[in-house]
């Protein structure tokens, strides 16, 4: 199972809204189903509030999900949810996308707060 206890934050730096964004190209977990290696791609999009993710404590805790059999939909809120318990962020947005299988490319997205007026759309 996935490891949050290896997450670790440090003092954000501005108490101004600004939006931090972390892209880890090599994420990787078990297929439920059939075991096999499913590979994706994490875009991680937040506003801080006090505190920011470690991204050496990051990178740990996307590899504890290695050997974790888990749907590309379970990964995704879990993630959102356990940085969400870590930091407390005023928004926080994780994105997952993943290689194709069987010719179907699946993008997943979770949220949660609500996007700084300044990056909303339009």
């Amino acid at each position: 199972m996935a490891d949050a206890s290896v997450l670790e934050t440090f003092q954000s730096p501005q108490r101004l809204p600004y939006v931090i964004e972390h892209v880890a190209e090599e994420f990787t977990s078990l297929c439920p189903m059939t075991g096999h290696p499913d590979f994706g791609r994490i875009i991680l999009r937040y506003c801080p509030d006090e505190t920011c993710v470690e991204l050496k404590s990051l990178k740990l805790y996307y590899q504890s999900y290695r050997d974790e059999g888990i749907f590309y939909e379970a990964v995704t809120n879990r993630i959102r949810d356990d940085l969400v318990a870590l930091m407390s962020p005023r928004w926080l947005q994780v994105i997952t996308e993943w290689r194709g299988r069987g010719g179907i490319h699946s993008r997943i997205i979770a949220e949660h707060g609500e996007v700084p007026q300044q990056w909303a759309p339009g």
